[in-house]
């Protein structure tokens, strides 16, 4: 089954490089695993993706505030999140060939995929890529390039709500570049180290969230189909709750299915 899917991931993979959708990201030095570059049609049906959704979710309401938030922001954004000390994966290195997995990745728990070797103890791993700021290379000078969009607007909330002066309910919405410093990015564009999210964050009364919760489903799966995905296709998968992030209450992802 495996295989198979590997096959079939492979021929999507061939079939966007022929058509001019994506390509492998500085493919032509050896490539750059977990990026990828869009091509002429590729980036024309990101953008179309891109406006049909803001169109949906902010330019057709009243209750909803675009913002672009700067991909470099203050480290201290990130240790109040929990981002430095928490946003990790189990990294674990073979002792024979040193190469490094996600330990959830491995076929078989402490054997290596490539050389069948032992792999050591497992240890946790930021994600976030790491980078210094200004002249000097010092500890007041590291700031990360953001994992995620969210935070970008969780910081601009008081200076919407000071400049435009909202009412619950409302919205804040963002596209942008997030970056995951992935140990092993594979599944072709589904997990890489550099990509784009559109994201919602919803301000609303604490017992008003299922209510909201609902209605932004549903509104996701209208969106989905007013694009011409087939919704027989549509996989849907409510996360369960001993795998929910700390933050969530509920939480429910959509998939292709074949």
């Amino acid at each position: 089954m495996e295989k198979e899917e590997n096959n079939l991931m492979d021929k999507i993979m061939s079939l966007c490089k022929r058509r001019g959708f994506v390509y492998q990201g500085s493919e032509i030095y050896g490539g750059l695993a977990g990026t990828f570059d869009y091509g002429p049609l590729g980036v024309a049906l990101k953008n179309n993706i891109k406006t049909l959704w803001w169109k949906k979710f902010v330019d057709g309401r009243d209750d909803m505030y675009g913002v672009d938030a700067a991909i470099l922001m203050n480290s201290a954004v990130w240790k109040a999140s929990g981002h430095i000390d928490t946003f990790t994966d189990p990294l674990v290195e073979c002792t024979k060939c040193k190469k490094r997995f996600r330990e959830d990745t491995l076929k078989e728990k402490g054997v290596c995929d490539d050389c069948g070797g032992k792999t050591g103890t497992a240890r946790q791993f930021n994600m976030m890529f790491q980078t210094q700021i200004g002249a000097v290379e010092d500890s007041s000078a590291t700031v990360y390039l953001r994992p995620e969009t969210a935070q970008g607007m969780f910081v601009n909330f008081k200076n919407v709500v000071d400049s435009f002066h909202p009412k619950l309910p409302f919205g804040m919405a963002q596209i942008g570049k997030a970056f995951r410093n992935e140990i092993t990015p594979r599944d072709f564009i589904f997990r890489v180290r550099e990509f784009e999210q559109m994201e919602i964050e919803y301000f609303i009364k604490d017992v008003d969230w299922e209510k909201y919760f609902e209605y932004f489903r549903d509104e996701m799966l209208a969106w989905m189909e007013s694009m011409g995905i087939d919704m027989n296709k549509v996989h849907e998968l409510e996360v369960l709750k001993e795998d929910l992030a700390h933050y969530s209450k509920r939480n429910e992802a959509f998939s292709p299915s074949y």
